[in-house]
This record gives C-alpha cells, structure tokens and sequence, in this order.
C-alpha cells in the first residue's frame, strides 16, 4: 500500500464516529395547532407525515418471539444462548485506507466536542431534572395500562456486528430487520446514544444510505405514539414547547436529537418490530422479534452516518435498545469486537443478558462506573481512573487530571463510537512523552496524523513499551500492543494510536483499544466487566 494510501486510512481510524449522541435530546409535545417558542425547524414541518398503521395506544410491553404467527411470548428459562453477529467487511475500491482514517479522525474530534458540549449543558440542568424526573421504562409502561415488562429469559442474545471500515468509518454496524414484512436495514452501535433512530418516508431531508429508507406506510406494526402517551415523557422537552392537550389526542409526539453542528435527526416517536438474525453456540440460525420497540421515524436528518440508515442507542438512558431489553434479559450486555486486519469469514458479536463463559473467564477483571454526582450525563458510561502505566512505571499525572468537574466537564468514558482512545491535557503529553523516551526505533515524522510514529522495517519481533490504565478501585486493564499502535503497510511504519482531546477535558477509550476485549456493561451492579479474548472464537 502506498505512503498517501496509509495516511488516508489512519486519519478516517483517527477522526471516527461522530455518531454521538447529542448535545441535547428533546421532545417537543404539542398540540396540532400549537407553535414551538425558540424553535425553528426546516419547512415545511408536520410531525404526521408518516402515515400510522394504527392510532396511538401501542402495543402490549416487549415480548420475543421466533418467527412464526402468532408469535410465542419465551418462557423464564425456555430461552436457549444465542448470538447475534456484527458483519467484517474489507475496505471499499473506491476508498484508501488513509481516506478512510482521515474521515475518521474528524468524525472523532467532532464527536468529542458533541459529547463535552451534552455533558456540561446536562449537569447545568441536573437540578430541574431532580426536581421533575424523566420516568422510566416500566413506569411508563405502567402508566400506559402496557402492563409489567415481560419476565426475564434465561440465555442470552446474541447478535452480529460489522465493522464500518468497509464503508471509510471507524463505527460498528448491526443489521436489522424492521416492521411487517421486515425491511433490512444497517444502524450504527452506539453505546453513546439513546435513542434509537432510522430515516424515514416522506424523507424531507435526509442523508445517503446504502438501501431503501424506512416505509412505515408499508408496515402493519408501524404505531406511532401520542403527545399524550406517557412514554412521550422518556424524552425531555424544551422549557418554552407548548404542553400536549390535556385530553386524549392522536397528535404525534416529535422528538429532536442532535449529534453536533451539522448531525442531527428530527421526526416522530414509534414503536415498531426489531427482528434479528442470530447464531447459536454450536453455529445454527435464526431469527428473533422483539416487539414494541420505542424507535424515532426521522424525517429530517443530517450528518455524516456513512451509509447507515439511523443508529441503535445502547447508552445508559431509558430509551436505548439495551435499556428497552431489560425486562427479557436483565441488566448485562456485551461485545467483543475482531481487530480491523481479521478476515471476511468472522465477525464481532453483540451478547444481550449475561454470558457464563464470559463469567468464568479466568481474566475477567472489573471497574466501577461513574455514577451519582459525578456523573454529569446519564447516556454515558464514565469510569474514574486512578492513573497510566508505560512501560510497567506510573505515570506523574495529577490525580484531579481525571475528575470530573462542576461544570460536567472532564471525567473518562468508555465509547463504541470513537474509534481512537483521547487523553485530556496534561495525560496526553505525559504519555506520549514515556512512550518516547522508552522506544528505540527510528522516528518516523512525515506522518502528520499520529504521533510519534517508528519505522521498524527489517525489525523481526517489534517491541513496545507496555500500556496500562489503573481504576481508582485498583483494577487493572492491560493492553496489547496492537491496541494503542497501528501499523502501516507496507511502510512498516508503527504509530501510536493515542490522541490528546481537542479543546476539551473529556477523555475516552475508544473502540480500536477495545478491540480482542470481551466487553460486558452490568448496569444493575454498576461496573464494566472486561477479559482479552480472540473475539473470532466467540
């Protein structure tokens, strides 16, 4: 590969996936005739545009079915293991691998501004939202007259991911099948996000994707939900909206998210039937339902999405896919994701409930989250590092350099849709100074992406200064060296996969360093579970 062929594809690794979810997530609930004080949206607007197959008292809570009619709600422990693949795909003709990281890099840093900006702006409004609480799930299930969520199912789900380097993107897709008939889509995971979200007709302004946009006219389970609907209220609402009708209504209830300066998605809020392919533990196929999944139709969306038709929310809010699961697998979900070089034949997965061999790993190590006031924005998963190991030495990095401070601002989290790892200042210059001092190979300095960068041609076994981050309850998490350096080829340049944060004091461990991790979110005990594994093998 040539020298500007390896720039293109590290920059696009670098600036990955401005997916992030939001500076704000709104909901604004009006009546048909009411006007949004201090919003302007694109013209023309009508939040009905989407034609509903039926009125706004959706569905029953979530059940899980197999294919079949009428669907089979899973007995408590009925429910075999199962897995959910995420797809490899090899790099596009039409895009270098150096394009490909140059997109990414900019996508991160954009990201990152998006997620400093929500995190700030939300511990800003942390006392009005303790006062006046978003409701959650199961209470607003239960304030619907939906009923109790489903029981728990023994097993797990399990299902595939694919890497976005195919399509020049640093992000993670999943393939779903959506409504009645189901209609095949790619989302974008997103462990930073909530809501979940695809384009949909009429599409009055949307970005390009790979396949047909969303019909709900096409759909017999499309439903979409009343201003009324208590579960309108998952999604927080401008201070200066017009309130819903106190009386029934079947006006719509829109929401608007938004990503950054120029990523955003406006429509109505639905519910509608998630169907995925899954491959079992001794390699058979099927396919799984789950119903009445609270879903944003976008009529108005924009930003860089790389051909994906929306994004599937696994953050820590009530409205992402993993919190919707709960009630059918608990409060634990995993991945484990195949380094970028692996072949076409293997694929990342997506676990839903709580894996044994994951459990009993010998290696599995765990950390605490963030969480009570020191977690400024609840979609985000903050873990509080102690300090850096280089090459088996603590770093002298100040201790308050990870904390996060009263304006929301600083802090670590653990993000699936930035592709490189970021250290806020002074960290980053620290570290990249000990890497520095303990490597001998040549520089490389015509790489103006990454730094530093080594030329190891000739070289038979390269070796790296070891890397570790210390959490402040003394886990330990180890690193290989293919997790935080990228090889060039056939330059047999080596650069470090480590950026500092720009114009802000938020740091975050992206997916690259994830990579060969089995990777679990327990929710319910508040900790990240994570254990070195050949994610092939899963």
């Amino acid at each position: 590969m040539a020298r500007t062929e390896q720039f293109i594809f590290l920059l696009l690794l670098v600036f990955s996936a401005l997916c992030l979810p939001s500076i704000k997530a709104f909901s604004f609930n009006f009546s048909r005739n009411s006007n949004l004080a201090g919003i302007i949206f694109p013209t023309p607007l009508s939040f009905n545009s989407a034609a509903s197959a039926a009125d706004s008292n959706c569905h029953s809570h979530h059940r899980l079915a197999g294919d079949g009619d009428p669907p089979e709600y899973p007995v408590a422990g009925d429910a075999p293991p199962v897995k959910l693949d995420l797809k490899h795909h090899r790099l596009s003709s039409d895009k270098t691998k150096e394009a490909a990281l140059f997109d990414s890099t900019q996508k991160d840093f954009l990201r990152i501004q998006t997620l400093f900006r929500r995190a700030t702006e939300k511990k800003s409004t942390n006392n009005k939202q303790n006062q006046n609480p978003l409701p959650s799930l199961a209470s607003a299930l239960k304030a619907a007259n939906l009923g109790s969520p489903a029981p728990a199912l023994a097993g797990r789900f399990v299902a595939t991911v694919e890497s976005g380097v195919a399509l020049g993107s640093g992000e993670y897709f999943i393939d779903v099948f959506i409504g009645t008939p189901p209609q095949h889509f790619s989302l974008i995971l997103d462990t930073g996000s909530d809501l979940n979200w695809l384009q949909c007709l009429p599409c009055h302004a949307c970005f390009e994707q790979s396949g047909p946009i969303y019909d709900p006219s096409s759909s017999s389970s499309y439903r979409n939900l009343s201003c009324t609907d208590p579960r309108c209220d998952l999604v927080s609402r401008p201070e200066l909206s017009a309130s819903c009708p106190a009386v029934e209504d079947h006006s719509s209830c829109p929401y608007f998210y938004w990503y950054g300066d120029h990523s955003n998605t406006t429509g109505d809020l639905a519910t509608e039937i998630f169907t995925v392919n899954l491959t079992d533990t001794i390699g058979g196929t099927t396919s799984r339902k789950v119903e009445s999944v609270i879903f944003g139709c976008g009529h108005w969306n924009r930003g860089l999405f790389h051909g994906a038709a929306g994004l599937l929310g696994l953050g820590r809010g009530p409205l992402s896919f993993a919190s919707q699961l709960r009630s059918l697998y608990g409060h634990a979900f995993s991945y484990c994701l195949v380094d970028r070089n692996s072949d076409l034949s293997v694929s990342s997965k997506l676990i839903f409930g709580e894996d044994p061999s994951l459990l009993a790993h010998p290696q599995l190590n765990f950390t605490s989250f963030t969480t009570g006031k020191e977690n400024p924005a609840e979609t985000f998963y903050y873990l509080h590092i102690k300090g850096i190991k280089v090459g088996g030495e603590m770093l002298d990095i100040p201790m308050d350099t990870w904390d996060v401070l009263e304006n929301g601002a600083g802090g670590t989290i653990i993000d699936s849709g930035t592709t490189l790892s970021y250290f806020s200042e002074p960290a980053y210059g620290i570290i990249r100074k000990a890497i520095e001092k303990k490597v001998t190979y040549k520089l490389f300095e015509e790489f103006p992406v990454l730094s530093p960068c080594y030329n190891v041609s000739g070289v038979e076994k390269v070796k790296m200064p070891e890397f570790s981050i210390v959490f402040s309850d003394e886990a330990v998490w180890d690193f290989p060296m293919e997790n935080y350096f990228i090889r060039l080829e056939p330059e047999s340049i080596m650069c470090l996969a480590i950026l500092g944060t720009p114009k802000t004091s938020l740091s975050i461990l992206g997916n690259y360093q994830q990579q060969n991790f089995h990777i679990m979110y327990d929710t319910k005990n508040s900790r990240l579970g994570f254990a070195p594994m050949k994610c092939a093998e899963v």
